[in-house]
């Protein structure tokens, strides 16, 4: 699908009102480690692409937030 064929006509325009009770969230800081992984585990990321060390910490990260409950 083309971007020119997306109906956006149901989406309401964002305004100052919606943006007043928003915070700016910053990333945390992160700490570089060295980390032993499987061979297959490190291909499989790095096929997605740059960025793939952040998709693992993503990966991880709600790996906890999931564990957390």
């Amino acid at each position: 699908m083309k971007d020119s064929d997306i109906d956006y006509s149901d989406i309401p325009e964002l305004t100052e009102e919606f943006w007043k009770n928003t915070e700016l969230l910053r990333p945390q800081s992160k700490k570089p480690i060295t980390l032993r992984i499987d061979e297959e585990v490190l291909r499989w990321f790095k096929k997605h692409g740059k960025g793939y060390q952040s998709y693992m910490n993503a990966v991880l990260r709600s790996f906890i937030e999931a564990h957390k409950k």
